[in-house]
């Protein structure tokens, strides 16, 4: 069952920053500077939490992931205020 995750991070350092992002380009769409969408099983969330604990410095830098429940059945609204929120291409990466 593939699960819809908001994905938000604050990371201390710039250059693991952009490994961060780098890394959550292959997981899910790009909502925000640090916030991402992702519709993941949990497989694949327990991948994506791999990569990014081996990424980050667990003192300075952090990640929330919060869980909005099933994918399959559910109608999930994105509002925008301000600028459109315009989806964007999810591609695959190799670590």
């Amino acid at each position: 069952m593939r699960k819809l995750l908001i994905v938000t991070y604050d990371i201390s350092n710039p250059k693991r920053l952009r490994k961060v992002f780098k890394a959550m380009k292959g997981f899910g769409q790009h909502l925000q500077l640090s916030v991402f969408r992702c519709d993941l099983t949990d497989m694949e969330r327990f991948e994506m939490m791999r990569v990014l604990q081996e990424l980050i410095h667990h003192e300075e830098d952090q990640i929330l992931l919060i869980e909005l429940g099933p994918s399959e059945g559910r109608s999930h609204r994105l509002d925008s205020i301000g600028r459109p929120a315009v989806p964007e291409r999810r591609e695959p990466r190799i670590f």
